[in-house]
């Protein structure tokens, strides 16, 4: 019996069909949905990026920093201890534990293991509060829901942009060192769907946001959003990797799907807070 290969681009639309979906209902119900969605995200990410370390052969403290990156993402959502405690609890934490490993440079070890929580941690709680945000006015209807619904969808809409625009048009080199293939071209034609995205997704179903809102939270997928891109990718060619992982067939790691999102929702949740 003959074995049916798929493409990459079949393994990656089946799975984009399957998991779409799920991701969207999750971020619409919020609450426990949500949350566990993205307590998924912070673990799994914070994972490869241990194996991103580890193929430095530097060795983050894989169980504290997965505890802590969990309890910093849970304790957003709950408000059960003081930030500034938690922080201190961690440091306190993973400094004795450096104490006994004995695994390589205790501060390359450390300071991995601070860039991998601070990092993936607090960026993944923002998510949380940003989807908590705008109050749900009734059972029907959820504002966090549709905002973060609407970014998901512009970073892959900017994503795919970027895609298109820079195979059809790209000749100027944007970040060489960092990521080769990516051109000026791309970038500027992600920006300009993130930015249009958004200005749709505030026609349809933000009108609880000003249209200057809308359209700076656009203006924030199209730069910081590509920006994260680049980060991770950063990461991943210092440490010699293609994927942060395999996990996601045709797509890669957890970190590589959601390296823009992480990025961009604390800047989205800074503007929306604080400007």
């Amino acid at each position: 019996m003959e074995k049916i290969l798929l493409s990459n681009t079949a393994i990656r639309i089946i799975v984009s069909v399957i998991a779409i979906p799920l991701i969207l209902l999750a971020s619409y119900l919020g609450e426990y949905f949500f949350l566990t969605f993205v307590s998924l995200i912070g673990l799994i990410s914070y994972f490869e990026f241990h194996l991103l370390a580890k193929n430095k052969s530097v060795q983050t403290n894989l169980l504290i920093g997965s505890l802590f990156t969990l309890l910093i993402i849970l304790n957003q959502y709950f408000h059960l201890l003081d930030v500034f405690l938690l922080i201190l609890l961690f440091l306190i934490a993973t400094l004795t534990a450096e104490l006994f490993r004995n695994k390589g440079s205790a501060i390359m070890n450390l300071g991995a293991t601070y860039l991998g929580v601070f990092y993936l941690g607090f960026c993944s709680a923002s998510l949380v509060a940003l989807r908590e945000f705008f109050p749900r006015i009734d059972n029907l209807y959820s504002q966090g829901g549709f905002l973060i619904i609407s970014i998901l969808a512009a970073i892959w809409i900017c994503d795919s942009a970027a895609f298109f625009g820079g195979t059809a048009m790209g000749k100027h080199k944007l970040f060489t060192r960092v990521s080769p293939k990516k051109s000026w071209e791309g970038a500027i034609f992600g920006f300009i769907f993130a930015v249009a995205s958004m200005a749709l997704a505030k026609f349809l179903v933000l009108g609880f946001l000003s249209w200057s809102e809308a359209l700076i939270i656009g203006f924030i997928i199209g730069t910081i959003g590509q920006i994260g891109d680049l980060i991770e990718s950063l990461l991943k060619r210092d440490s010699g990797i293609k994927d942060s992982s395999s996990l996601i067939p045709g797509h890669g790691g957890v970190f590589d799907r959601f390296d823009s999102l992480l990025f961009s929702s604390p800047a989205i949740l800074i503007f929306l807070r604080y400007i």
